[in-house]
């Protein structure tokens, strides 16, 4: 059920709080995008208790989500002093203390930055930083647009294509990018695209392990907790090769980085940075490629002015990021008492920070619910903000600025075609199947 303001006398429907804290009430985004809309409209800051899970604060604007981002010394992704009793990611009761079970008592399961508060998440950042800075990553905008290439002739044909755009075309592009710059071999890339479908599909039934009871209460944590040791045992040679024969890639940056005393860092944190590129570096670019694609099927007046100017692709971009917004939240934790929009949160207290509600917020947006692909300035925050925000941002802007401009000039129509549907998910996801009809010249 949901709860009470002690400030704020506004009750929030638990139908509203149950679309926007369970897996299950993201199957309908519309509803889900309704649900933000009448929280910012009654109840902006609204802390809610559903069944089976922890109260949490929904904070569903913009300058509230800013305002909480960039003060981790004050709202935690780790728990502060005690490290791993937080999890940043949202879990129902029995998930975490289903992960505890398996961790010894924490809710670390990953030494990634995620997990992380500064000044332990700024040291392990910087391991990478340089390598995602847009001027290192112009060196391999060729070989991007190479595979770009690539993509649209080996999953394209000239003429009429019939397709699932997510299943039989976005999926593939952004993993075989981060894979290739990542130095992972291209026979390992279905492994890879399996378990990345299971690192994200923990809540959605279609995408289920056959070694996890589905629909069991602890069946997403069990699903994470195994689809994490099956990337340990892969990434764990890696490791040893990319030290023993180190390449010009990613993979061998992180492999070898070394803490401030000389040592490499321990094993897990490569473990960890492999897992965050393998995932989040490939399943949310392909959900921005996919809704871009749909948005411009809907709009194709848009679509023929971007091709009649491709200039506007980089600004099509951002506006696809906004309307995807594939990272849909993050908790965060209150360490100490604290004042937002009249409210007191508490130390202890969690909260959900809403990214897809930001990028639809009025007050920051004019005609949020409208896609437009010439849309400046574009203030979203798809990618977070703050020390948190996202350290693969420059490379998929990239990644989807040149399959844009490659891809869009071919196109002479795009018709959707059949039913769309979306990942059972309240954490990473957008499309799973967007049938159209895509002809080329």
């Amino acid at each position: 059920m949901s709860v009470t303001q002690d400030v704020q006398d506004t009750l929030v429907p638990d139908h509203i709080a149950r679309q926007i804290v369970t897996p299950e009430g993201h199957r309908d985004d519309e509803a889900v995008f309704e649900a933000y809309r009448w929280l910012r409209d009654n109840a902006p800051l609204a802390k809610v208790e559903v069944d089976g899970y922890d109260p949490v604060w929904l904070v569903t604007k913009h300058v509230d989500i800013m305002e909480i981002e960039r003060q981790p010394q004050i709202f935690s992704n780790a728990g502060g002093e005690n490290k791993g009793s937080h999890n940043p990611i949202l879990g129902t009761k029995a998930e975490e203390e289903f992960t505890k079970s398996l961790t010894g008592g924490t809710l670390r399961v990953l030494e990634n930055v995620t997990y992380l508060d500064p000044p332990e998440h700024t040291m392990v950042r910087d391991i990478a930083t340089e390598w995602f800075r847009p001027a290192s990553l112009k060196k391999w905008e060729d070989q991007i647009r190479d595979l770009a290439r690539e993509a649209i002739d080996l999953r394209l044909s000239s003429g009429t294509n019939e397709l699932d755009f997510v299943k039989d075309f976005s999926v593939y592009y952004p993993l075989h990018v981060i894979m290739t710059l990542f130095g992972v071999p291209a026979e390992d890339e279905p492994r890879m695209m399996a378990l990345t479908q299971d690192f994200f599909g923990t809540a959605d039934p279609d995408a289920q392990r056959d070694d996890v009871e589905a629909l069991s209460p602890t069946a997403a944590a069990e699903q994470w907790a195994a689809t994490i040791q099956d990337f340990y045992r892969y990434f764990d040679s890696l490791v040893d090769e990319c030290r023993v024969n180190p390449r010009d890639d990613l993979a061998s940056i992180i492999a070898n980085a070394k803490q401030p005393d000389g040592e490499y860092f321990p094993r897990e944190i490569a473990y960890g940075w492999f897992i965050a590129i393998a995932t989040a570096g490939h399943d949310t670019t392909s959900s921005t490629l996919a809704s871009c694609l749909e948005a411009l099927a809907e709009h194709p007046e848009q679509l023929a002015a971007v091709q009649a100017d491709p200039s506007r692709i980089p600004d099509l971009v951002n506006e696809a990021l906004r309307w995807a917004s594939p990272v849909k939240q993050f908790t965060r934790q209150a360490l100490e008492p604290y004042e937002l929009r009249g409210q007191r949160i508490e130390p202890g207290d969690r909260l959900l920070t809403l990214y897809q509600s930001a990028n639809r917020d009025e007050e920051v947006f004019g005609d949020p619910y409208d896609f437009r692909y010439d849309r400046r300035p574009n203030k979203h925050i798809a990618f977070g903000y703050g020390p948190h925000m996202c350290i693969g941002q420059h490379l998929a802007k990239m990644e989807l600025r040149v399959m844009l401009e490659e891809l869009l000039p071919r196109i002479s129509s795009l018709q959707l075609a059949g039913e769309r549907k979306v990942v059972q998910t309240n954490f990473v996801g957008g499309l799973k199947n967007r049938p159209m009809v895509l002809e080329l010249s």
